[in-house]
């Protein structure tokens, strides 16, 4: 099973069903090469893919074929696509976090190296911005600990599996990585829609292979599967045309199974076995705000938390439109840094609790004060939490930002001023504290010095902003 067969004309083919008097295998070029009568033979090998650090900055195919016309891909090293999954032994907790620059995710929904979070919503919701704005943070993260020759800090770096996208959309993504500067530190893999299922199947098992040289070797990567509904129901057509028996939705009965397999294969390893860890964020779009579908309950239930979408707070101009109450993170607390836990413990709480309360204060004109307070305070954290798309905001400053809406700096600020009053913020702390940032961002924490200098600094550009 899964073994590679040759063809006349250098076709190859994987075997996926072995039964008594006949095999049934996928092609893995165009079947037009293919004829009856054809000698087949069996190689003795398993599909592989190329890996290595030769593979970053470029555009391939499933087979780790390049499509960017930028020549050969030299690297030595290859890996079978199918692996088994680390076990409990090799693994470690989660502890060190995967900075988003998305401060709803790193103060909420926190997501740690070595952790699967999914990424879940109706179409045209944000789900691949945020995926984008992942792979921009940590690219410039690992471009500044370049610059600062930084040696105690680990590197991420990013796969983007695009599973059958228009091919404009990949162009697009391919795009916006290279104008923000991340594409030295990551690798796409195209299997788009235009693609044969068989190419839309085995393209995430290629991107977690890639992922897995990296965790072997004691790196750090994060992979991106966009989308694993569309790789499903490109694994329906295989296993149809295989005429294997269908079950719910027509999916084979092994769909979960496919996606258990693919998604457990990121972990934490311990120092023993490299230390190193594969994140991964699986994308899945539902239909109609509908969770409870078959794919998207399955790969909930095999992911540690999940980011949910909500198609009503993107058209309110809330974006990324995270619904808090719908979305969690698992293990990821565990990888927060401490100053955020310090400035974003209450945060999800007020907000969540702002949304029940707002849906109350649409039938009553008379609240008392304390609620009137607490709605006040949700809508100032709703405007914070909105940012704009390929605009990742570092940690230290997330940190400040968070500080000063906690402090009641933000409540005589009106609602329509947030953003300005936070960009102006941000960029007096660049120009004016970086001391201030660089002492948060390496102590990981506030202690009551840092604080004092958060305090008079805030205190100092109040009487600026106006």
């Amino acid at each position: 099973l899964n073994e590679m067969i040759e063809f006349p004309n250098g076709v190859f083919g994987l075997a996926l069903n072995l039964e008594e008097t006949e095999v049934g295998a996928i092609l893995l070029a165009e079947a037009t090469k293919v004829s009856e009568g054809d000698e087949v033979k069996t190689t003795g090998k398993l599909l592989q893919v190329p890996v290595g650090k030769a593979l970053l900055g470029r555009v391939v195919n499933t087979l780790g074929q390049p499509l960017d016309g930028k020549g050969k891909i030299k690297t030595d090293s290859f890996y079978p696509l199918e692996k088994i999954a680390p076990g409990v032994i090799k693994r470690r907790g989660v502890s060190q976090p995967v900075q988003t620059g998305i401060m709803a995710i790193d103060a909420m929904i926190p997501i740690g190296r070595g952790q699967r979070e999914l990424i879940i919503g109706d179409r045209a919701t944000g789900k691949t911005t945020i995926a984008m704005d992942t792979i921009i943070s940590q690219a410039r993260l690992n471009k500044a600990a370049e610059d600062a020759n930084d040696k105690d800090y680990r590197p991420l770096y990013s796969i983007y599996v695009a599973v059958g996208q228009k091919n404009s959309n990949v162009a697009r993504a391919l795009d916006v990585l290279e104008r923000e500067g991340a594409m030295p530190y990551t690798t796409i893999i195209s299997a788009p829609a235009s693609d044969s299922a068989t190419n839309q199947y085995l393209a995430p098992f290629a991107g977690a292979a890639m992922g897995e040289w990296f965790m072997d070797n004691g790196m750090d990567a994060l992979i991106i599967y966009d989308d694993l509904s569309k790789h499903a129901v490109a694994y329906r057509q295989v296993s149809l045309v295989l005429k294997r028996p269908s079950g719910r939705e027509a999916y084979p009965g092994d769909v979960f199974y496919l996606h258990s397999r693919l998604l457990e294969r990121s972990a934490r390893v311990t120092e023993e076995f490299g230390g190193g860890s594969l994140t991964a964020l699986p994308i899945i779009e539902t239909q109609a705000g509908d969770v409870s579908a078959y794919i998207p309950t399955n790969v909930i239930s095999i992911t540690d938390g999940q980011i949910y979408l909500e198609t009503d707070l993107f058209y309110q101009g809330v974006r990324p439109a995270i619904s808090v109450g719908l979305s969690v993170s698992r293990v990821g607390s565990a990888a927060q840094i401490k100053a955020i836990k310090q400035v974003a413990g209450k945060v999800k709480l007020d907000l969540a609790q702002f949304r029940e309360l707002a849906a109350f204060a649409q039938f009553g004109s008379d609240l008392d004060a304390a609620t009137k307070a607490r709605l006040d305070r949700g809508q100032r954290i709703v405007e914070l939490f909105k940012q704009k798309q390929y605009n990742p905001i570092p940690v230290e400053e997330q940190v400040a930002v968070m500080w000063a809406m906690q402090n009641g700096y933000l409540d005589p600020v009106p609602v329509d001023r947030v953003k300005e009053f936070q960009s102006k913020l941000q960029d007096y702390l660049e120009t004016r504290k970086e001391g201030l940032l660089r002492s948060i961002r390496e102590k990981k924490q506030l202690d009551e010095d840092l604080e004092a200098q958060l305090k008079a600094t805030l205190d100092e550009f109040k009487t600026t902003w106006q």
